[in-house]
């Protein structure tokens, strides 16, 4: 069976990216293929970049504040490429209140810090469609 493809990507301006850069890790650990963007990339990059890598899952890492915006127009412009069927996901400090509006803009599970990397694994491997 192949290997689950995962791109992790940091949208907009924030500039920490050590969180991001321990779930790639974790996630590469866990067997699954990772690509890792870098910092500061806009949605229109990063769905482009799920198009060209074909991944199955995208996970978004976001610390400063902008998540409603962002993770949003994310998952509207892999829609628009047909990429409907990539797994979503968001992590980073996202304020409880916000996860709802986050689910239902199209992002499957929002993970905060201290998350274990099992459970992270966990979910995309329950919901990656293959």
């Amino acid at each position: 069976m192949a290997k689950i493809r995962v791109l992790i990507a940091k949208p907009g301006l924030d500039g920490h990216d050590r969180g991001a850069k321990v779930i790639a890790r974790g996630l590469r650990d866990a067997g699954f293929e990772v690509i890792y963007t870098g910092l500061r990339h806009t949605p229109e990059e990063i769905a482009e970049t799920a198009l060209q890598e074909d991944v199955q899952v995208v996970g978004l890492s976001l610390l400063s504040g902008a998540h409603n915006t962002l993770f949003p127009k994310v998952v509207n412009l892999l829609r628009e490429k047909g990429l409907s069927d990539v797994l979503v996901i968001g992590g980073g400090v996202i304020p409880d209140d916000d996860i709802p509006g986050l689910k239902a803009a199209g992002v499957a599970a929002v993970f905060t810090p201290g998350t274990p990397i099992s459970e992270i694994v966990g979910f995309i491997s329950s919901n990656v469609k293959c």
